[in-house]
């Protein structure tokens, strides 16, 4: 398939921020929601990432999952939504990527099939079958930890001659696979594990899919200005600032902590849908802590 110009490729650069789902005595707490992304709207940000993992996807309903994509338009309709897509049953993937075509989406963030670990050839076939399918162009969500199977560099590289695929959230957690990505230069190359921020984005990424940027986002977005100007050393001194909240806030499984600090903070209840289970107290005061030696700086 002919590449597209890169002059009429979309563009993902920048700060995404993949958001969380406030609950409400088991419901979507859409006034939270609200609230949230109109807070988050004006500090620089790129986008919203709605319905990924951080947003704990796998325990909503697809009509949930449309009425979180329709909150999140109505509260910030200048900012470019990314939709997050997984599963394993390619025909209800299609079918769900074909009932989303109306959606307004910038782009659609796939991972790998999970609990297959398909063949490489496998893995083309799919994602063939889904930018097919969509109305909007492909991410590919690397993160064999939660999918358990690895998209290898040649199958990515494959994938990159398709114009309909045009980015990487990387959580490949392999350097040589992502310096080769960014090397080739035919996908945009975004950073997916919040601890590696820094050293992806220094490599030659040129976005970022960060959960723990809820936090602290105007830092996040001047971090990612500074390493986009070639100021290392001022980018160096912020990141330091940082790098104790993204530990913090993965030291338990994501979103529990993220959503414990946001709940200190007033944004929504610290509530996620089972089996997720919240912070231990020993994180929720920690994070606290952090936040606020970071505001005193």
């Amino acid at each position: 398939m002919q590449q597209l110009p890169n002059s009429i490729r979309p563009d993902f650069s920048g700060l995404w921020i993949p958001l969380v789902t406030p609950f409400r005595d088991g419901a979507v707490d859409h006034h939270a929601l609200a609230r949230l992304v109109e807070g988050l709207a004006p500090t620089g940000i790129a986008g919203f990432v709605v319905c990924g993992s951080t947003g704990e996807a796998a325990a909503l309903a697809q009509d949930e999952q449309l009425a979180v994509l329709t909150t999140v338009a109505r509260a910030a309709p200048k900012l470019p939504r990314i939709m997050g897509i997984s599963g394993y049953h390619l025909g209800q993937t299609l079918d769900w990527v074909r009932r989303l075509a109306d959606s307004g989406l910038a782009g659609l963030l796939v991972p790998a099939p999970s609990y297959i670990r398909p063949a490489q050839a496998g893995l083309l076939h799919w994602f063939d079958a889904i930018a097919g399918a969509a109305s909007a162009p492909l991410l590919v969500y690397d993160i064999p930890y939660r999918t358990g199977v690895t998209i290898e560099l040649q199958t990515l590289l494959t994938l990159a001659a398709d114009p309909r695929i045009v980015a990487v959230k990387d959580c490949g957690n392999d350097a040589r696979k992502t310096r080769a990505l960014i090397a080739d230069g035919r996908l945009q190359i975004l950073a997916g594990e919040d601890a590696q921020l820094f050293a992806t984005l220094a490599e030659g990424a040129v976005g970022a899919i960060t959960a723990s940027a809820h936090l602290q986002t105007v830092r996040f977005v001047a971090l990612m200005r500074l390493l986009g100007e070639g100021r290392l050393a001022q980018a160096r001194a912020e990141w330091q600032r940082l790098q104790p909240l993204v530990e913090a806030l993965f030291a338990e499984a994501n979103p529990a902590p993220l959503k414990a600090a946001l709940a200190a903070q007033g944004w929504m209840r610290d509530e996620l849908r089972p089996p997720m289970t919240p912070a231990s107290d020993a994180s929720r005061t920690r994070l606290v802590q952090l936040l606020d030696e970071i505001n005193r700086r």
